[in-house]
């Protein structure tokens, strides 16, 4: 006997420690020696990390597809793994040494350091695994990865020396985003643009002649950043700006430096912005970085690592520079309080003209929460403007496709236009870069010190001490390999020949350029061919109002709280179920607890079913099925499977998910079940009709358990388990056929069957737009009806009379005098309410109701037509908008249908 409640918790267990027993998940089962393979490749989540709503969501469509390519007999890989998070991982091994009162990192020294690394690693890093695992992420545990592991190690090692080898990789003096809180360049993605409320300072620069006289005129420059004028080099105005046409070529002196620097014409100088004339800090911005360029221009750095201004011994500010004692003293200031004092020097110095607020993003690091810098270091770069050519032209190919297709255009867009891509990282944890020097600049490159011990002999005729390298790669640089080192790349291994490349890659459209970009890079020129056939790209979990979650917020939903509370399967069907391609989430806690009652329900059937006996019949053979409400059911069941399978191959997630709940709650609970009560509970049914209707629905549970098992796995594992216990062979769903329903649709028994269900459904409608009390029982006039209607009324009469809560169901030619009238498949039936309801009354108040929609859609259209409002108003105000135009639209839709019944 089924338990009376569904409880996921300990459902969830029991069935998680049988899919392990089993080894379900496991590629390369051998019963599957022959099949087709299908890959995907986990996107490795931080070893620091834990469960959050974008992991919940990622992972489950990801679940959804091997779940389903796995019942329909493919021969799947998900292949899991963690990634080793350099400055993420760092920091909370710094922190916990902190919080332990141990020596700092610096105190230890990188040996101990790491050593303590890899030791809070085995102890406490991945737990997100055991997370995903109660998510219900079929991977195959058993091939789990790190990408510090020693294979993994292997083939970043020898990437970064064949690329090297190849002139793709070098060193060079660039400007990177630097952490001074964590001393290192870290990526564009670690980057945070925070809306701050500055100031726009305007300089005077004193324009000098020839000879470096001043003339007494002056060029003002605005700057939001007035510590990096130490740095500037240049002045830059439009070459169209007639206020500045004349000074052109001309220099100034740089207060409080006295370094003559000269005025430049560049496009980037925006007349409309500021003054119109831009201060040019190669060294400390990455738009000027390219002016200089183009200009020639020096580079000097005036920040140390930590952002403190840098003067003493600093030749480069010190060349052709004449600086006031008072700028000399500015040295070793943090570069908060060094504006402050440029500001104040320029104001008594008579150079400050004027002061603006200044509303702007200012970038600050992720992890560090500290404002970044542009700043100018030696680092390891990547050219990878021939890698970008290759992996351009395989997506034009058709050789990896992106879904949905609009963001091959932002691919294209970011790969056509791409900059080198620097590799070196300022930390401890990581892939140490495999380069050594000895102490005359020689730089030798090799997968180990033996390597390049043996490559400096070579070079300088005798042995050679070397010194390594201390950066360590970029944890992008090696997560850009994953698809096939995880696979065992270099080795020629049986996965990499079987599973690469990989079928599909899910994952979030913000690392589209970070992540999958450079695995298409790094694929196409390692191996030669696309790691990825189809990459699909999900967008964000907003909260309920649709504002991004954050911790500052307070929205953050937590994932793990909601599988407590009502269990896995809901959470991951309410994802799946609202995952429309292209559309952010709006994460509901509600929505979670109307699919944890959806499971509910499914459960309360298959009690039902087993309460009036109904069993699996080995024997049964659904093509064989006689009753018309089978027969409906049945092809139901099988328009619901190729609605499924349809949308999943396009990976439309949501239109899978809805139409597998259309068949389990609307057809099989909601109508099936009920239409078949009678023949189940009735007295003096024939015995044949019962048995078929039982076996008929035994079956369908069965078929229901394999269409909904890659949303939620855990509760449709349990109904298979109890459903088919004792049958011979059964095993796990998991590891089930996918659903053969073809050709069990039967257009007579939909005519039917379909007929009543639209009928009784319209006169609930009706019964409901027009206020007909719940109790009252209302007579139906079928009009005009044609021999095979009038056959269906009188087979189904009283299951009308019954659901549509009748008073009696006649025949006539004319529809009777104030009767609502329906039309239902081509025929005409009509509900006399006279005496029942007030008809004028009714059409009154529906005109009210309309009047007030229409009122609001006017109001909701004014906002939505005022560009002022859609450019200022944060985005998740302008969608609830939206959607409250569309419920009211809806709404007024409903109430129009409603008066022309009435008014007809």
């Amino acid at each position: 006997m089924m338990d009376k409640t569904f409880d996921p918790a300990a459902v969830e267990a029991r069935v998680s420690g049988a899919w392990e027993a089993e080894g379900a998940f496991r590629a390369g089962r051998p019963e599957r020696a022959g099949a087709e393979p299908y890959c995907i490749v986990i996107p490795p989540p931080n070893v620091t990390g834990t469960l959050h709503m974008g992991h919940a969501l990622n992972n489950t469509l990801q679940d959804v597809l091997c779940r389903f390519e796995r019942m329909r007999g493919k021969d799947v890989l998900w292949q899991p793994g963690t990634d080793h998070a350099g400055i993420a991982t760092q920091m909370v091994v710094e922190r916990k040494l902190a919080a332990d009162g141990e020596p700092d990192r610096r105190s230890l020294g990188r040996e101990a350091f790491l050593e303590r690394v890899w030791a809070w690693k085995a102890e406490s890093g991945g737990a997100i695994v055991n997370q995903l695992k109660r998510l219900g992420a079929s991977c195959d545990w058993s091939r789990e990865r790190f990408t510090m592991d020693e294979g993994l190690s292997a083939a970043v090692l020898k990437v970064f020396v064949d690329l090297h080898a190849q002139g793709l990789i070098y060193r060079d003096k660039r400007l990177v985003n630097w952490d001074p809180k964590f001393q290192t360049a870290i990526s564009d993605l670690e980057v945070q643009q925070i809306e701050t409320k500055g100031h726009l300072w305007h300089f005077d620069y004193p324009v000098v002649d020839e000879n470096g006289a001043e003339t007494g005129a002056v060029i003002t420059v605005a700057t939001t950043r007035p510590e990096t004028m130490l740095g500037d080099t240049a002045v830059a105005v439009h070459p169209e700006d007639e206020r500045y046409t004349a000074l052109v070529g001309k220099r100034v002196r740089l207060p409080l430096v006295g370094r003559l620097i000269p005025i430049v014409a560049d496009a980037y100088s925006d007349p409309e912005k500021g003054t119109g004339a831009v201060k040019i800090t190669p060294a400390h911005d990455f738009n000027d970085f390219e002016v200089g360029k183009r200009h020639g221009c020096a580079l000097i750095n005036v920040l140390d690592p930590e952002a403190r201004i840098l003067i003493d011994g600093n030749a480069a500010f010190l060349a052709d520079a004449a600086p006031e004692a008072e700028t000399l003293a500015l040295h070793g200031l943090d570069r908060a309080e060094a504006r402050k004092r440029v500001v104040a020097l320029m104001e008594e110095r008579g150079r400050l003209r004027q002061i603006e607020l200044n509303i702007h993003a200012v970038p600050h690091g992720d992890r560090s929460g500290v404002v970044i810098e542009p700043y100018l270091t030696d680092q390891w770069y990547v050219n990878v403007k021939p890698l970008a050519e290759r992996a351009l032209q395989a997506v034009r190919d058709g050789q990896t496709r992106f879904v949905p297709d609009n963001y091959e255009k932002i691919f294209f867009q970011w790969l056509e236009n791409i900059e080198p891509w620097c590799i070196s990282r300022q930390l401890w944890w990581g892939h140490q870069i495999p380069v050594w020097y000895d102490d005359e600049g020689g730089i030798y490159v090799a997968p180990d010190e033996a390597g390049a011990l043996e490559k400096a002999e070579a070079a300088r005729g005798r042995p050679v001490a070397l010194t390594r390298d201390p950066d360590v790669l970029d944890t992008w640089f090696s997560s850009g390999l994953w698809p096939f080192s995880t696979l065992g790349w270099p080795e020629n291994t049986t996965e990499l020949a079987r599973f690469y490349p990989t079928s599909t890659l899910v994952t979030g459209k913000d690392i589209l350029f970070f992540w999958v970009a450079r695995m298409m890079m790094l694929g196409l020129h390692v191996t030669d061919r696309v790691p990825f056939a189809t990459v699909y790209l999900h967008t964000l979990v907003r909260d309920a109002s649709g504002a991004k979650m954050s911790k500052s917020k307070g929205n953050v939903v937590d994932p793990l709280g909601l599988i407590d509370q009502y269990g896995a399967d809901a959470l991951r069907f309410t994802l799946a179920a609202m995952a429309a391609q292209g559309r952010d989430i709006k994460l509901a806690v509600n929505r979670v607890e109307g699919y944890r009652n959806f499971a509910t329900k499914l459960w309360n059937a298959a009690r039902f079913a087993e309460l009036n006996g109904c069993r699996l019949d080995p024997a049964f053979q659904p093509e064989d099925a006689r009753q018309p409400v089978n027969r409906w059911a049945l092809g139901e069941a099988a328009r619901a499977v190729a609605e499924v399978e349809a949308a999943l191959d396009a990976y439309r997630f949501n239109d899978a998910a809805t139409a597998a709940y259309r068949f389990v709650w609307n057809i099989f609970c909601d109508w099936y079940l009920e239409l078949a009560k009678p023949v189940l509970q009735g007295e003096g049914v024939d015995a044949g009709l019962k048995a078929e209707t039982q076996a008929s629905i035994a079956f369908l549970i069965d078929q229901i358990a394999k269409l909904l098992h890659p949303f939620m796995p855990f509760l449709t594992e349990e109904l298979w388990a109890i459903k088919g216990a004792g049958l011979p062979g059964r095993g796990l769903l998991a590891l089930a056929p996918w659903p053969a329903l073809a050709g069990l649709a039967d257009p007579r028994a939909e005519a039917e069957v379909g007929y009543v269900v639209d009928l009784v459904t319209e006169v609930r409608s009706a019964r409901s737009e027009t206020s007909v009390p719940a109790a009252a029982q209302v007579p139906l006039v079928i009009v005009g009806a044609s021999p095979e209607v009038r056959a269906r009324i009188e087979a189904w009469r009283d299951t009308l009379v019954r659901l549509a809560r009748l008073s009696d169901i006649t025949f006539a030619e004319t529809a009777p005098k104030n009767a609502v009238q329906l039309l239902v498949r081509g025929s005409v039936a009509a509900l006399p309410l006279e005496g029942i309801v007030d008809l004028a009354a009714e059409v009154a108040r529906l005109h009210k109701e309309a009047a007030k929609a229409e009122g609001e859609i006017r109001k909701i259209d004014g906002k939505l037509g005022n560009a002022d409002f859609i450019a200022r108003a944060p985005e998740e105000i302008v969608e609830e908008n939206r959607e409250r135009r569309d419920a009211e639209s809806e709404r007024l839709a409903r109430i129009r249908e409603a008066l022309s019944r009435l008014e007809t």
